[in-house]
């Protein structure tokens, strides 16, 4: 795509306009399953609210480390946050990686990707589909995910040759203390370590620590 004045345009002669908040909306309206996809700006409020407080900020930490680790020595860096929600993550991670990191984050929620680009105004942002990734073959470094659903097919399509994906998944004691607070039963989760026919598994960093919920933090959020 090209970029002329405020308006994208790709080789289909599409165009997609540059939102004043500099994000580009390219979730086109026959790829949505409902009117306004993904998170409401209530549930993004409360997200926000909720990772202010710091209760995740080793989960960033720990993100930030494995990025830059898997492109040490690198220059020119791409790395996609797939999933991204209101950019916390995208942009801990960007703060880790040398200052001529190329980093994107989308996500199918219009309302989060308002807020992350007018907050991480160093980041790049769109409103697109992890299933239908809005980038070219062979042009990322790294891509994240945290939570988020993806197309094996799209990864490998977008990843450069040696590129690499960090994925985050639940463990299974993950918010196990906060949701016995809020349900009558249980239950751990489930293994839900990804399979993909071709990527391979390099490394797991496990993460584990307790956080202290004061005045009913979280519970707005999680319930």
């Amino acid at each position: 795509m090209t970029l002329t004045e405020r308006t994208f345009c790709c080789e289909n002669r599409h165009s997609f306009d540059l939102a004043k908040e500099g994000y580009v909306n390219l979730m086109p309206a026959n790829h949505k399953h409902s009117k306004n996809p993904g998170d409401s700006k209530e549930m993004m409020q409360a997200r926000r609210e909720f990772l202010a407080t710091g209760h995740y900020a080793k989960l960033s930490e720990t993100l930030a480390k494995v990025a830059m680790d898997s492109v040490s020595g690198s220059d020119n860096i791409t790395l996609l946050d797939m999933g991204c929600g209101e950019g916390y993550y995208t942009d801990g991670i960007r703060k880790a990686l040398p200052e001529t990191a190329q980093v994107y984050g989308l996500d199918i929620s219009k309302v989060a990707v308002r807020y992350a680009s007018k907050r991480y105004p160093e980041c790049d942002f769109s409103v697109a589909s992890s299933y239908r990734l809005p980038l070219s073959d062979n042009s990322l470094d790294v891509i994240v995910k945290v939570y988020a659903p993806s197309s094996e097919e799209e990864l490998l399509r977008c990843l450069k040759p040696g590129g690499v994906l960090i994925s985050v998944t639940p463990g299974e004691r993950h918010l196990y203390q906060l949701r016995e607070r809020i349900y009558q039963t249980v239950r751990p989760h489930q293994d839900e370590t990804e399979k993909f026919n071709t990527l391979a598994l390099v490394d797991q960093t496990p993460l584990h620590y307790e956080m202290a919920l004061e005045n009913g933090s979280g519970f707005s959020y999680y319930k």
